[in-house]
């Protein structure tokens, strides 16, 4: 079967996130991510090295959960949750360029999830249904 550049970019994408951001496979930044990665992110210090001490100091709750994915030639975007870090969970559009089968490039989009209460649309942000409870790390607060 013959997949295409923009299906096995996808699928590299969500394998790099679930190693690094769920797994925590320390290997994985080498794997998945180019030496001369460049990060775009206001949360998230430069290149490889930014995002692996990045990881490191997040709460062992911290989690990244996908929903749709897209790709465009080296492009992947993806819209994702990530939650455990602070109380309210972070609504995310990644786009992510992939070059040679590693992660080169990164720009993100990045909201706190609204409430029922807040939502004016009356939809969730995220999935088909609104969270019932605080993040983990912060349950019990």
């Amino acid at each position: 079967m013959n997949t295409s550049i923009e299906e096995k970019n996808k699928a590299l994408v969500l394998a790099a996130f679930e190693a690094a951001f769920n797994r925590r496979d320390p290997a994985a930044f080498d794997r998945y991510w180019s030496p001369k990665y460049l990060q775009h992110s206001a949360h998230i210090p430069p290149g490889r090295e930014g995002l692996r001490s990045l990881i490191a100091a997040v709460p062992k709750t911290f989690r990244y959960e996908h929903g749709p994915i897209t790709a465009s030639g080296e492009y992947v975007m993806l819209h994702g949750r990530f939650t455990g870090h602070q109380e309210r969970a972070w609504i995310v559009v990644d786009i992510v360029r992939v070059v040679d089968g590693v992660l080169v490039e990164h720009w993100d989009v990045i909201q706190d999830e609204a409430t029922r209460a807040e939502s004016k649309s009356g939809l969730p942000m995220f999935g088909e249904s609104f969270p019932t409870q605080l993040s983990p790390a912060f349950a019990s607060a």
